[in-house]
């Protein structure tokens, strides 16, 4: 039986964790709040709650942490994504919760990367991180999360805001749409074909629905 899978974090990467805050604080109507930094990658981040466990993250390098010895995750070391971050801050990923990451990966019908334990004060999580730090699928793919601890969105307070859909586009999108179907998130996640890959977060905001 595949174990449960459900979103849990969307990803908007930035050229700086401010640029990235401005973005959401402009589209969404509510800035992020500072979260901390990923000593093993070179990154930190900003976060806002999108309900009781979910959230979203801003995600930028750290200027001021050394680089790592390996690729950061999510393409931040790509140069196509440096160029793209250059010109704005954008959603490119989401991460995907179950109880079971192993048994998820075991499942999963594409390459999610290696499990890796990661800690911060005292939240606690295994998270699937491919190598060379690619974005599955090109980002409509997602990377597995296993919290041990708290979830974070326990202790961020209640933007209002929530998600209402995910959309995505790729230039081959069959394989992508069997990787979803492997992870039971044919639902969530509905990816038509298109010239580039490209994901899209439709969030429900006082504001009526804002798309990221």
């Amino acid at each position: 039986m595949i174990p449960a899978v459900e979103i849990d974090h969307l990803v908007v990467a930035a050229a700086t964790l401010a640029q990235g805050c401005d973005y959401i604080q402009s589209g969404l109507g509510v800035r992020p709040q500072p979260g901390g930094k990923h000593a093993t990658m070179g990154t930190h981040n900003a976060v806002l709650g999108l309900g009781p466990q979910t959230y979203l993250e801003v995600i930028a390098i750290d200027p001021d942490a050394p680089a790592p010895p390996r690729p950061r995750w999510f393409d931040l070391d790509e140069v196509r994504m440096k160029a793209s971050l250059a010109e704005g801050p954008r959603l490119v990923h989401f991460a995907a919760r179950t109880r079971d990451i192993a048994g998820a990966v075991a499942h999963a019908r594409h390459e999610p990367g290696r499990i890796h334990e990661v800690a911060r004060g005292d939240f606690r999580w295994k998270i699937t991180i491919p190598d060379d730090g690619h974005l599955p699928g090109a980002g409509l793919i997602p990377t597995l999360i296993e919290w041990e601890s708290e979830h974070p969105a326990a202790r961020l307070p209640d933007s209002g805001l929530r998600i209402a859909a995910l959309a995505g586009e790729h230039p081959e999108p069959a394989p992508v749409r069997t990787a979803l179907a492997a992870l039971g998130l044919s639902d969530t996640l509905k990816v038509t074909f298109g010239r580039y890959p490209r994901l899209a977060a439709m969030v429900r905001t006082p504001r009526g629905l804002v798309t990221l």
